[in-house]
């Protein structure tokens, strides 16, 4: 099999279909969320680091006024090539997570599946959680999903996903090289191999994640006050499920109200 070295979201079709395929877990626990911890009617919706808008557009099919940023110029072209066929103005700009101005204040903003921990320092995470204060109105949500590091061996250090549309196919595997407690710094390999009726090659990156424990994760939530934890979730995206958080958890989703 051809591999390839490349940037696993510089090729946002194959990110897409491998994250854009389990989206109904989480739209449905972001209504529900909307509704439970809300007390006053969520319209105006933003992502920060909102990749190919995966989430974006189904939001705004259920008639949500949304909007995002991200790094990458090639997801927020497929996030706005998207929107646009399907007849909405494209909502995308190239921005970054951790410094972004909004014109209007938004209701609710989410982060659902780790691209926090790409911020690569405290200064970074702080000026992120700072920047989604400022833009929420009083009462706003903040759904913030990533993994922490638990005190105890990671139970999970490895994960693999398939999907397939038309006769696209994409194996996609995810591991964790290794972590460093005292720089933070998790290395984590990723292979994505694609699979079509005329070619298979493999995509093959490596990025890395800062790390959080829950203490690290609670010390730095302290220093943007505006922000108040009001519950927590896991990756089940059960909206009556609440869970503790303990030194050995790993799968959260923070759910955040702007004092």
């Amino acid at each position: 099999m051809e591999t390839i070295q490349g940037h696993l979201y510089d090729f946002p079709k194959y990110y897409d279909l491998i994250f854009g395929s389990d989206w109904k877990a989480e739209f449905d626990f972001l209504q529900a969320a909307f509704e439970r911890y809300s007390k006053k009617p969520v319209t105006r919706l933003y992502e920060p680091a909102c990749g190919t808008g995966r989430l974006l557009i189904k939001l705004a099919e259920a008639g949500y006024e949304v909007a995002g940023n991200d790094l990458n110029p090639h997801a927020v072209k497929f996030c706005n090539d998207r929107f646009v066929r399907k007849g909405f103005e494209p909502v995308a700009t190239v921005g970054d997570m951790a410094n972004f101005k909004l014109p209007k204040k938004v209701d609710a903003m989410f982060n659902m599946i780790n691209t926090f921990r790409h911020l690569p320092d405290e200064a970074a995470a702080e000026s992120h959680l700072q920047c989604v204060a400022n833009h929420l109105v009083k009462g706003g949500l903040y759904l913030l999903g990533l993994h922490l590091t638990p005190l105890t061996p990671q139970v999970c250090t490895e994960e693999c996903w398939s999907a397939t549309k038309g006769s696209l196919t994409v194996n996609s595997r995810l591991w964790s090289i290794d972590i460093n407690p005292k720089t933070r710094i998790e290395r984590i390999g990723v292979n994505y191999d694609v699979y079509t009726p005329t070619k298979q090659f493999r995509i093959e990156d490596e990025t890395t994640f800062r790390t959080y424990t829950a203490q690290q994760m609670a010390m730095l939530l302290l220093q943007v006050p505006q922000l108040e934890l009001i519950a927590v979730h896991d990756f089940r995206y059960d909206i009556d499920g609440e869970i503790t958080i303990s030194g050995d958890t790993e799968d959260v989703v923070y759910v955040f109200r702007k004092r």
